[in-house]
């Protein structure tokens, strides 16, 4: 959350710096009935206009999102013309003298190679066109020029050229932080395909064990269990969607818990007292399971005597409080501590780190995990769940809507 704000800075100032060229062309004499000064009112302009241009830009730089964002960035400039440009082409040209697009793309070489901006008068034959300079500002991320923001106008102007690289650079944040959601996004996945993997080897193996040894003695059994194995496994390697509702999260454990009770009869008991009104709401996909498979393997697994599992989710206001809780063997505090800092291999400590990792990346450092344990003690694992949160919603993508 400290990244996104500092980002958020970054991106604020330089607008601030653009608003005042928008100020020159706007401010006018007498008041503005509550918005104050001029310069205040342009404030204001330029800093609408500019949460207007965000979100297309947050989604990446291509054709389609440079000519959503266009038009806002050229009323930013008030500049007679603008284009935006990536690596190679004019993606989108917006205002007067779309006629110097070729021209301009001839010129734009030097600035992607070097970084710098630049300015050039633009040769016009015909009489009436408004454009007859361009500025050319370089759009960078992380030392990479992606492209260039360029605005066009009758004449030179010093303040204009300023101006224009305040808003390449604003834009440039965009830019950075959507290849950072983009990074968060294939982190994500590439973590719920740590999950998945966990589970295939193990948990498949023995569903199927069981399901075998119910195929001659009880038939009807064994067709259950498979049914049970099919809607577990169909809900676990599904292709689409970071996020899902903790109703089919918790219809998912259901099926999971069959299978595992068919395998250990009696010894299992499972307790689940679920609040109805928080069902809708949206949690990180595969977020409960591996904490309910944890404290069946460190439970049941190689142990005699009978366990008892317990599963709450509760309202709790703003919140839902989920809560997972066995009687089993525990762990050590210090050991578990490692384990969640990704400095101990543990058998389970995938799915715990896991868990953890990606409740703090989608809400927050606040949002982890909170387990208390000791050898001997078994386990409670606690999580709070926003029940909204921008950007999460049932089989959504992480990322820039």
């Amino acid at each position: 959350m400290s990244g996104f704000l500092a980002g958020l800075c970054v991106a604020v100032l330089p607008l601030l710096a653009a608003g005042f060229w928008l100020g020159r062309r706007t401010a006018r004499p007498q008041s503005l009935g509550g918005l104050g000064t001029p310069v205040e009112h342009a404030t204001f302009q330029t800093l609408h206009t500019a949460s207007l241009a965000a979100p297309p830009l947050r989604a990446g730089l291509t054709e389609e999102t440079a000519r959503k964002a266009a038009r806002r960035l050229r009323s930013l400039l008030g500049t007679d013309a603008l284009c935006l440009t990536d690596d190679t082409r004019v993606l989108v040209w917006d205002g007067a003298g779309a006629h110097h697009r070729d021209g301009i793309k001839d010129r734009l070489a030097n600035a992607l190679d070097t970084g710098r901006g630049e300015a050039f008068r633009l040769a016009c034959d015909l009489p009436d066109c408004p454009v007859r300079w361009a500025v050319v500002a370089p759009l960078t991320v992380d030392d990479r020029v992606h492209g260039a923001l360029v605005a066009c106008a009758p004449r030179e102007s010093a303040v204009l050229a300023r101006a224009a690289g305040e808003v390449a650079r604003w834009v440039s944040v965009q830019l950075e932080l959507a290849d950072l959601d983009r990074s968060r996004t294939r982190l994500i996945e590439a973590e719920i395909k740590a999950l998945r993997a966990q589970i295939s080897p193990h948990f498949i193996y023995n569903s199927l064990a069981v399901i075998a040894s119910f195929v001659r003695t009880d038939p009807e059994r064994a067709r259950e269990l498979l049914l049970e194995f099919a809607d577990f496994t169909r809900y676990s390697f599904r292709r689409h969607g970071d996020f899902t509702t903790l109703a089919d999260e918790l219809h998912a454990i259901e099926h999971y818990l069959a299978l595992v009770r068919a395998r250990f009869g009696d010894r299992l008991a499972v307790t689940l007292q679920i609040a109805p009104e928080v069902l809708p709401v949206t949690l990180p996909f595969l977020c409960l399971q591996p904490l309910v498979e944890n404290a069946v393997k460190h439970g049941l697994e190689g142990k005699a005597g009978r366990r008892h599992i317990r599963i709450t989710a509760q309202d709790a206001g703003a919140e839902a409080l989920v809560v997972i809780e066995d009687d089993g063997d525990g762990m050590d505090p210090g050991l578990l501590r490692r384990i969640l800092a990704g400095e101990a291999g543990h058998s389970g400590g995938i799915g715990l780190s896991n868990v953890d990792d990606r409740l703090r990346q989608v809400y927050g450092d606040d949002h982890g995990l909170v387990i208390e344990t000791a050898p001997g003690a078994g386990m409670k694992i606690t999580a709070r769940l926003p029940k909204y949160q921008p950007g999460v919603h049932p089989a959504g993508r992480l990322g820039p809507e």
